[in-house]
Order: C-alpha cells, then structure tokens, then sequence
C-alpha cells in the first residue's frame, strides 16, 4: 500500500505533464545495452565489471550480464530468480533474505566471512543470508566469475554479483508502471504493482524514483498433525518414565494452514543527477525495501509434497536501506571517482524449532530434556510441601534480531587518456558491525514456578530443592538467561577492511593488450558477547564493556543489557576474540583482439578470505575446550577464453578454468561439545570447469543457451577434528585412517571426514539455461512467443560424507518456461507460465540442528512449483 501511495503522487506528476500530448507516445528506444540491434542483429550489451563502460565482448574475464530485457522476460524478482539464469551460481538458503550464493563450487560451509561480493552499483552490502533485492528498473545484473584480483576486495573470493540500476536522465522524461496478477499451482493468488519516473528538472539537475509492492500467495502447507509425527508414531515428548506428568502431546491445530509461506514486500529507490559543471557529476541515491515473509520455503518429505508439520510461527521482518553517494570528475587531465555508502539493516526473525526439542528430548536425561518445567497452574502447598503437576509446552522456538551497518568508502583516480598505457589507483576503506542477538527460548519460561533436575539443564542452580509428582528436585526460579531464553547468544562483531590497489592496460601490439593488478589489503576483526545457557551465565566473567574481573552475573540478564558477560568460555576478562591478517591478491590478464569482433584471453587472478577467531567450547561432563583461530582460504584461477561474434547475428562465448582453494574453512561440530560448533580448516580443493554463453538471431527467431560444468573436488584427505582429553583443546587430528573412529567421541566420529577426491558440495557438474523467442507482429502489434528450460545435475550437500550420506544428495532435474506478450505503442501485456510441468527441482536440503542428530527432520528446498501470471504495463 505504500507503494501504491507513492505511485499515486508520481502519477499526479506525470499527468500535468503528459495532458500536452495529443496521444501517448511510444516508449524511447531501450539503451545500447538492452537493444537488438537495428538492423534486426544482436544488440551490445555494455558493462561495468572493470570499473569502465566496456561491451562485455571486449572485457578478458568470464561473466554474464542479465539486461532490463531478459530480467522481464523471464520474470526475474530476487536472488533465487536470477541465480537460476547463472550457470556457474548455486545458492544455499532456507527462504526470502536468508540465501547466501556461490561461483564455480567454491562453496564454503563456515567461516566469518563471506565468499561472493554484493553490490549495488559501487557499494558493497556483501554478507550471508543476504537481503533479496528487488529486481526492476534495473539496467542490468553483471556476474563476474573467479577471483577478480584487483578491483573487489575480501568478501568477493569465488566472484561478484552488482545490481546496476537505470540513472537519472537530463534529457528525458519517462514514466512508467507494471501490474502483475499470478498464482502458484494449486497454491494461492499474488500481485505486485511497480513504477517508475525520470523527471529532467534543468539542463544540470533530474530527477529518477521507483517504487514497488509485491504479494506472493504460498504454496507450503503446514497441515494439522492430528496427534501424530509423519511416520505415524504419537507425537508425545516423554522424560523416560510412566509418569503423566512428564509427558506432552505435541499439537499444531491452532497454526495449521494452507499455503503459509508468503511474502510481502515493498520499498523503492531515489536518485538526484546533478552536472554542476562540465565533466563533473554528482548522484546521491537511497535504495530501501522491506520483506516479510512467513512461514518456510522448504518441504518434509514425510510429511507429504508442499507439505510440513510446524508447531510454531516462523516468520522474517527484513528490512534495510542503503544511502550512497557517487562523484565522477576530473583533475587536469586525470578523472577521479569517489563513492561513499551506508548501509543499515534490521532483520527480526522467528523461527519454529519444535524438531531441535524433540531430537535432544530422544537422549533423556544428560542431554537437553525439556519435560521439566511447571506452570503456576497446578501447583499446591508451599516450600517442601509444594507440589506441581502442570507442565508448560517445553519445545522451543528461535527469535532472532540481528543489526547490521556498513560503511564505505572509495577513491579511484585514473591516468589521462593521451598516454600510451592507462592506471586506475584507489583506495578503499569498509567497516561494518553485525550485532546478533539470537534466543533459544521456550514460551513461559520466565513465568515458571520451578523446573526439576532429573532431565539436566541448570548444572549451577540457584534456590532449594523440593519434591514434584513427577520425581526429582524442583528447583524454584528459573533457567531462562534472559526474557524466556533457554539459551542465548549475543554478539557485537566488528570488521574493518582497508585496501590500495592499482590496475593498468599497456597496449603491446593494437591488437594485443596486457592488464596487471594488485591489491594490498589489511582486515581486522573482533568480537565481544555472551553464549550460553543460566549456568553458563553465572560461571562467566561480568562486562559492562569495561570487564570487572569478578566472576559470575545475575540470573537472569538484566532486561535490556547489551553485553552483560563476555563469551561463557572465556577464562580472562579481555578474551574478546580479536584477528588481524594483511596480505595481496593480484591479477595479470593478456587478450589478442585477432580480429574487431573476436578475442582470446589468458587471466589468472587470485582472491582472499580472511580467517578467525573461535570461541572456547565446554565439553560436556569435562570442562572448557580451547579452540585454535581458522586460517584465511585463498583461491588461485587460471583461465583461457575466446568471445566472438559473426555477422552480429551469432554470439559465442567460452572460458576454460582451473582454480585451486588452499584452507577451505568449514563448519564442525566437535562431539560431546553439546551441539556448539567451530570453524576449522578442511585442506584443499581444485576445480576444473567450463563455461559458455551463446547466441543466435535468425530471422525472427532468437536462440539463447549458456551453462558450466564444475567438477570440483577435495585434494587429500579432509582429517575430522576431535577433543584431546591430555591437552583440553579442540584440533584438527595429524592423520587419519579410513574406517578408523576417533577413540572415546559419542556419537562415534570418523577419523576421515572426507577423502582425497570427495565432491564439493552443492554444485552441480552440469548447469545450464536455453531459450527459443519468436517475435513477430500481429496488425499493428508486436507479438513474441517464448520457451525456455533450466537444467541442472545432481549436486552433494556435505563435504563431510558422513553428514552427506544423512542428507542424500539433491536429484537433478529439468523445468520449463513458457512467456508469450504483445505490444502496441506505449502498453504492453505479457503472459506467462513458469515450471509448467509442476517438477520439484531439488536444490538444497537443511536441518534444525546437526545433521548428525536431526537427520530425521530434514527439508528439501526447491525451485518455485508451477507459477503463472499476466503483467500489464505502459511506458510514457
């Protein structure tokens, strides 16, 4: 509605202005990048991606560029939708904002950092679990694959992605707006509105906004569960014994619901274009949206197709906005860029996590067993004669409120065109701080009367002990650490990223052209917060951000306190958690332009992640565990391309590429650590690849294909990580023997996490997209039919094969599009049908906890089930 009420005032600009004109004039013509060619070829398609307009045939690296056109025409809205398009782009997520995408199989599974940068235009808002941008009134989405070396920093390791949105325009107006009805299968009904305006106020000043709102329907179901798990067992959690009051009949009636999962966004963009003097160029800009999406975008198999058993409310509130500000001028003859963004996002998430108590509730007694809390309800007597036979729904939820801003800060400069080589030198400056708040609570647990000790949980209580009807000690008070949290986190992460880069291109022949970059860099980070359950809590060092040195704090937290302990594990007040690293990447590129539409090119470039700090972990029943930092991974690509066209009606390109990953960074659970997890290094990985991108304008037919094919696998043995009782530290065991299992763990654990030659996870061998279009007019109109397919092979979930062989690997699968549209003057109306065969393409598989426990409650998520619609739109 918002967005529709910002529509509404721009189309009371718009109308003054138009009411000149006899009739509606045609839309202008569609920029050089988006265009077919006038002579009925293929259009240039102009990109960014090394910091200067070039045709995407000219630049020597392997990308992709999605333009306005093919964004439309294949319904393109967020991240998911785009990443299909992208051959060598895989994504693991679990929903709308909490997706994080990969390039090439480098796919890391831990670690602080990020391996993909995220821009918009020249502003990084890199991260996982990324915000999904809204696509529209975007000139393009560039894909740059491989380390780029030079030109993008630490968090853009396996390669980029940048939104490039449409500029303000000083010399012409334009209005438009699209509406969109659509349905999913045999789930509900959605729509989006969506506008724009370009408003030239003087020959040096416009003015450019769009605005957006968008409904999807679901298609999950959460179905009534009638009493019963999927596998047709009571849903009953039981402490172990006969007694009735310890047991609870799980029951989702009260939030059953068809078509659940739906998404609710709106936001817009606003950008001033002022040209206070000849050569120079100042835009400010504020792109904001906000999602809500409810309810989960995967599926329990068990449980049926589309289909899960959720017991309490999941749903996202994201939201964010980012502020930039861009100069483009010049000194003499050398031009400069500046482009200074802030970014601030405020995501709340809530989260069902039902499956996680009902896994751990399995172990009894010296696990997590949460059949021991009573309501005030029930109780009689008083001191030792108080009795309490009413138990509180003991399963769990997650509630989440992460903050985060980042600031930015580039300069770039760049030689005067007369010379015979040119330089680009900048600097660059990025600080960001992520404050994670995150509860594992229960509801009513802060208004409890007692809890006994029989099933765990508080190992320091604080009160006396009294007998229940269910057995045990009743222990009055409470176990929640703050509000009604079980357990709890709060992390205050800072990064700071400093960089001096130089790129240059000498032209040794006119036909051959030699690039060389390098990159220094300096990264910090620091981390400062508080993990764990009440007893964690009391055994911690007390921190009101100056330590106190006492030890243990109230329980529960005081309300509203930011950092009240440090981390739970930390033995001294000043074991924050803090890394340093500096180090290059560089890149050396060398393309023969053989012929005016043909190229071949050599790159070879390298990219960085920076390492980190782990938390101390306790081992159950032994003590704290010291955990080593985790390595910086660094990925090295070595690549040979051509891009060629013929007669601008056949577009062919191709790269081949070999990259080697030294310190993958990887995810472990240490058994007996009680579920907590570490970062470690997994040793090293090459990937061998193609990709290729092509197309061919015959007549009134256009033929499109491009995919990659990635065999990516581990080099040497991958060795688990394992407690030392002698030493009390966690690491990484020297070596490792097939069939072996590290003495004393429980569960069992491998010594051989993963073997020389095991696959990396979650990408396919084989991905590709292809398309036919045919255009030709009906009367007076332009008509298009269009089909295309999206295809992709089977892709592993785990490096460690043990977790994998829990998964199972995602099947492949093939889907098809179909679109047809008209259009006449200044209007046009598109039809479309996505996933017309309804298939479930399988693209990732996830759990509410370690898969070593919760194998049994994982969910598939797949592309979209069959999706249909009708879009209206006119161009003034």
């Amino acid at each position: 509605m918002r967005a529709l009420g910002v529509s509404t005032i721009l189309s009371t600009l718009v109308l003054p202005m138009t009411a000149y004109a006899a009739e509606p004039q045609e839309a202008p013509a569609p920029a050089a990048d988006q265009a077919e060619d006038q002579s009925g070829g293929l259009g240039e398609i102009i990109v960014t991606a090394t910091r200067d307009a070039t045709s995407i045939q000219k630049v020597p690296i392997s990308m992709q560029a999605l333009s306005t056109e093919v964004l439309a025409q294949r319904q393109i809205r967020g991240l998911t939708d785009f990443a299909a398009m992208l051959p060598s782009v895989t994504f693991a997520g679990i929903g709308p904002g909490r997706n994080t995408p990969f390039f090439r199989g480098i796919v890391p599974a831990g670690g602080a950092r990020e391996s993909v940068g995220y821009y918009i235009d020249d502003i990084p808002i890199t991260g996982t679990a990324l915000p999904d941008i809204y696509v529209y009134d975007v000139e393009r989405i560039e894909a740059l694959s491989g380390p780029q070396g030079t030109l993008y920093g630490a968090g853009s390791l396996a390669g980029t992605i940048r939104f490039i949105s449409n500029k303000p325009k000083l010399d012409t107006f334009e209005f438009g707006w699209d509406a969109e009805v659509n349905k999913y299968g045999e789930g509900d009904f959605g729509g989006n509105y969506q506008t724009f305006i370009n408003a030239p106020i003087s020959s040096t000043l416009a003015v450019r906004a769009m605005a957006f709102y968008r409904k999807d329907g679901g298609y999950i179901d959460n179905l009534p569960n009638n009493g019963k798990f999927a596998d047709g067992s009571p849903a009953l959690l039981t402490l172990g014994d006969n007694n009735p009051n310890t047991k609870f009949l799980l029951d989702n009636g009260d939030i059953a619901q068809d078509d659940y999962n739906t998404i609710e966004q709106y936001g817009g963009r606003l950008q001033v274009l002022w040209e206070p003097a000849d050569g120079w160029s100042i835009m400010p800009q504020i792109t904001a949206q906000k999602q809500i999406a409810a309810g989960y975008f995967g599926f329990d198999p068990d449980v049926g197709d589309l289909a899960v058993h959720d017991y309490d409310i999941t749903e996202q509130n994201d939201q964010f906005y980012q502020a930039a500000l861009t100069i483009n001028g010049h000194i003499g003859d050398w031009d400069i860029v500046s482009a200074t963004g802030y970014y601030q996002r405020e995501v709340r998430l809530r989260n069902d996590y039902t499956y996680y108590t009902v896994t751990y509730d399995k172990f009894g007694a010296g696990y997590e067993n949460y059949l021991q809390f009573f309501d005030q309800n029930g109780c009689t007597g008083a001191g030792a004669a108080l009795k309490c036979t009413s138990l509180i729904n003991p399963t769990q939820f997650f509630r989440n409120l992460n903050k985060q801003k980042k600031f930015t800060q580039e300069l770039r400069i760049s030689t005067p065109k007369s010379w015979p080589f040119d330089v680009t030198l900048g600097g660059f400056y990025h600080r960001q701080n992520n404050e994670a708040n995150n509860d594992y609570s229960i509801h009513g647990l802060d208004k409890i009367v007692g809890y006994t000790r029989s099933g765990g949980g508080d190992t320091n209580p604080a009160g006396f002990g009294v007998p229940t009807t269910a057995g045990g000690t009743m222990i009055l008070g409470t176990p929640a650490v703050q509000r009604d949290a079980f357990y709890m986190t709060q992390n205050n992460n800072n990064w700071s990223d400093y960089a001096i880069f130089a790129e240059g291109h000498y032209n040794i022949t006119p036909e051959l052209k030699l690039t060389g970059g390098i990159r220094y860099f300096w990264t910090e980070f620091d981390i400062v917060g508080f993990a764990g359950v009440a007893g964690s809590a009391r055994n911690a060092v007390t921190s009101t951000f100056v330590p106190t040195g006492a030890r243990g704090c109230p329980v529960p937290l005081p309300a509203g306190t930011r950092l009240t302990c440090l981390n739970t594990n930390f033995a001294v007040a000043d074991q924050t958690g803090r890394y340093k690293e500096e180090g290059q990447t560089h890149k050396v590129a060398l393309n023969w332009q053989f012929d005016p539409s043909k190229m071949l090119y050599a790159n070879y470039s390298t990219g960085f992640r920076p390492g980190g700090f782990n938390r101390p972990l306790r081992i159950r029943n032994i003590g704290i565990a010291t955990v080593p930092p985790f390595q910086s991974e660094t990925l090295t690509n070595y690549e040979l391309g051509f891009k060629g066209t013929w007669n601008n009606m056949f577009r062919f390109n191709a790269a081949v590429y070999m990259e080697d990953w030294n310190n993958i960074q990887y995810s472990v659970v240490v058994s007996g650590a009680q579920g907590a997890g570490m970062t470690g290094n997994a040793g090293k990985a090459r990937v061998y690849g193609v990709e290729f991108d092509a197309d061919l304008k015959l007549g009134e037919f256009t033929f499109s294909t491009s995919g990659a094919y990635n065999d990516a696998k581990l080099k040497g043995d991958f060795c688990n990580f394992a407690f030392d009782p002698a030493s009390l530290s966690i690491a990484q065991l020297p070596t490792c023997a097939a069939g072996q299992t590290v003495a004393g763990s429980s569960p069992p654990t491998p010594q051989v996490a993963a073997a020389d030659g095991t696959r990396l996870p979650r990408q396919p061998k084989f991905k590709g997209t292809s398309s036919i279009r045919y255009d030709t007019q009906m009367g007076d109109m332009d008509a298009y039919v269009q089909g295309a397919a999206l295809y992709q092979t089977s892709a592993t979930q785990d490096l460690n094969v043990f977790n994998n062989n829990l998964y199972g690997n995602t099947a492949g699968f093939v889907s098809f599009d179909f679109s047809a549209g008209i259009k006449k003057k200044n209007w046009t109306l598109d039809v479309f049908l996505q996933n017309a065969f309804d298939k479930r393409g399988e693209l990732t598989r996830n759990t509410f906890c370690s898969i070593t426990f919760c194998s049994e409650s994982a969910r598939t998520f797949t592309i979209r089930p069959q999706f249909f619609g009708m879009r209206w739109g006119q161009r003034y």
